[in-house]
């Protein structure tokens, strides 16, 4: 049970910025990635060089493994959430890629005075969201630090020839997305006592739903790439997207799910600086049109455990979006294809 004074830790309160808000802007990344020398191996499916959500390496014909780590700071202040929250983000890139994981390893940065029972509760929830997905997690890393962060480092499985990555979107291919956008929004107006108890309610739900089960839908179909939608915000990742595949997107703001008390946030000018950084690093790429401008700032929202952007082959895309109905938070059609005839790699129409 714990004390009053470790029902009382406000873990949102010991960290400068929250979840995936706190990532290295993709611009910066880039350039910090920019010349190191990348060693060749045709097993290497996929490496760091492709601004993909995982590494992938081939075992054999039938087998490849997927690895990935991510970890942030806190989110939300319970601290069992929080590693919820942590895991379910961490998941999300096999699940992205079109894989199933299975082994983990926790990284844990914690304060020398976060008390050891939410430490303890901090732990559990990521081993209950981890057991949930069918992982194991088999130990791990901690250190001292005075901002405390979780995370996973993730290994899964997937077939070589049903491996998906964010760089093969065709065009005809149909657009769709499994969550809701306004997580990065509403996670700063609580910072500042502003989002009201069901709209956090509604995030925190969000955020601890895996995207295991748009992953067991998708892979029934013809999917032709498919990114989960993090820190980048969607247009980030859109982008990546759109570039890597060497296609134009046109995406439909008024058919994209926004959670509402977010975008009144965002036309009131309430905003992470997540977004910011998104907006500076993709928006020289995107035509807005005539697009409202919180609207558009939605879209450059950093994402805490989003959902899944999933490139589908026109024939199949009706009925996996059936099917994602009712299987995923909010089944959407955003959005199509198309080739790349230069200019902007994203329109908003």
């Amino acid at each position: 049970v714990l004390t009053m004074a470790e029902q009382s830790i406000q873990l949102t309160k010991l960290a400068s910025c929250a979840g995936c808000g706190a990532k290295v802007g993709a611009g910066v990344l880039a350039q910090l990635l920019g010349g190191l020398k990348v060693h060749s191996d045709p097993r290497l499916l996929v490496g760091f060089d492709k601004s993909d959500d995982a590494s992938v390496y081939q075992v054999t014909d039938e087998l490849a493994l997927v690895q990935t780590v991510d970890f942030f700071p806190p989110i939300a202040d319970d601290p069992y959430l929080f590693g919820q929250i942590a895991a379910t983000n961490a998941l999300s890139d096999v699940y992205a890629m079109g894989g199933e994981p299975k082994l983990a390893l926790n990284l844990l940065c914690i304060p020398e005075s976060m008390p050891k029972e939410a430490v303890h509760q901090l732990l559990r929830g990521g081993y209950d969201k981890a057991y949930e997905a069918g992982v194991i997690i088999t130990g791990g890393h901690s250190i001292l630090d005075p901002e405390p962060k979780y995370g996973l480092a993730v290994t899964g499985f997937v077939h070589p020839k049903k491996l998906l990555t964010n760089s093969a979107a065709r065009p005809g291919d149909v657009l769709l997305l499994t969550k809701p956008l306004g997580i990065g929004v509403l996670t700063t107006a609580a910072k500042a006592g502003l989002a009201s108890p069901e709209a956090m309610a509604l995030a925190h739900r969000l955020m601890t739903t895996l995207n295991k089960a748009a992953r067991d839908c998708m892979v029934r179909y013809a999917v032709h790439a498919c990114t989960d939608v993090t820190g980048f915000g969607l247009l980030g990742h859109a982008f990546e997207m759109a570039q890597g595949s060497d296609t134009h997107l046109t995406l439909f703001p008024g058919e994209i799910d926004l959670i509402p008390e977010a975008l009144e946030f965002a036309r009131d000018g309430i905003l992470p600086a997540g977004m910011y950084r998104n907006r500076h690093y993709a928006e020289a790429a995107v035509y807005p049109g005539s697009t409202e401008l919180a609207v558009q700032d939605m879209l450059y929202d950093p994402q805490t455990s989003g959902g899944l952007l999933i490139a589908a082959a026109p024939e199949d895309a009706e009925a996996l979006l059936r099917e994602l109905c009712g299987a995923v938070p909010s089944a959407q059609r955003i959005g199509v294809v198309e080739a790349y005839q230069g200019g902007p790699r994203i329109s908003l129409r």
